[in-house]
């Protein structure tokens, strides 16, 4: 079968495509890159939440779908919007990598380590409601472009530290950069964070068919929690909002935490958080358990967003 990838152009963008690209391969089909680039990556001056979300760096890629230009989307499944529209589907969901989050840094050793009032780099609402309840004291600036792009304004100058994902070093053989790894009781990750979702028309039951062969049920069960948790909190991806799914035997344990960017947080306290557990066999269930802790968070004082 000739499948055809449509891919942004950023340098980790391609080696996802590149990865699903070899897997394929491997089960005998002929595969096809599409590269383009999409309007999240051309506006660099603004944050997300203020110019669509994340979202922005999906449309092109569904537009190539839509047009018959390629066949499949290979998305960084934290940027993937939590309502899809209904033409499209979600039809895969890989293995994931290392979901936390990373400190790099050419000086500190540590986000403690960082002197008092330090620029940090992230443009994540989810990453600076974190560090200020870690660090209230840091000074938060915001930090757009790709990996190298991010890590080229740290090695200028422009920041102490910025916080990346540790999956995406990882697999362009950066890991050597990241001084400080968050574990989740540091820093919540992302819905989706660290796993490839493939994106394709809803109609394509062919290539959902090819793709089976790449899924991981139990990484697709997890993020489907996750994202559940997101979409019932409002479905933005630049929600201050986390949400991580483990697997403990047959239970999936889900964690959240909500908090407000413009607040001055004091200590952890100030963030809402969520944590339930549930025997999970199916997206069902998942998202079910998903709707439970958004309810926990909304009890605790996280806002809805419209």
């Amino acid at each position: 079968m000739k499948i055809r990838i449509a891919t942004r152009e950023s340098r980790l963008a391609l080696w996802q495509a590149e990865h699903v690209q070899a897997c394929l391969q491997k089960l005998g089909h002929s595969v096809q890159l599409v590269p383009m680039t999409t309007r999240g990556d051309q506006i660099l001056d603004r944050t997300l939440s203020k110019v669509g979300g994340k979202g922005l760096f999906v449309k092109e890629l569904e537009l190539a779908l839509q047009e018959d230009r390629a066949d499949i989307a290979v998305h960084s499944l934290k940027d993937v919007p939590m309502q899809l529209g209904v033409e499209f589907e979600l039809a895969c969901v890989m293995e994931r990598e290392d979901p936390r989050d990373a400190l790099v840094s050419p000086k500190y050793s540590n986000v403690a380590d960082l002197p008092q009032g330090s620029v940090v780099g992230t443009s994540s609402l989810r990453r600076m409601v974190l560090l200020q309840a870690l660090r209230p004291d840091l000074k938060i600036e915001p930090l757009r472009g790709n990996l190298d792009t991010r890590l080229r304004k740290l090695d200028e100058g422009q920041y102490a530290a910025i916080v990346l994902a540790a999956a995406g070093l990882k697999r362009l053989g950066l890991a050597d950069r990241i001084v400080q790894t968050f574990e989740p009781e540091q820093m919540l990750p992302a819905a989706g964070q660290g796993a490839l979702g493939i994106e394709t028309l809803a109609d394509r039951a062919d290539l959902r068919e090819a793709l089976a062969p790449l899924a991981h049920l139990p990484t697709w069960l997890a993020v489907s929690a996750e994202r559940e948790v997101s979409r019932s909190m409002g479905g933005s991806c630049s929600m201050p909002l986390a949400a991580f799914a483990i697997w403990n035997g047959k239970a999936l344990q889900l964690r959240a935490a909500w908090g407000e960017p413009e607040s001055k947080l004091d200590d952890t306290t100030a963030l809402a958080r969520a944590q339930c557990s549930a025997a999970v066999t199916t997206h069902e269930a998942a998202r079910q358990l998903g709707k439970q802790a958004a309810a926990q968070l909304v009890s605790g004082g996280a806002r809805i967003l419209e």
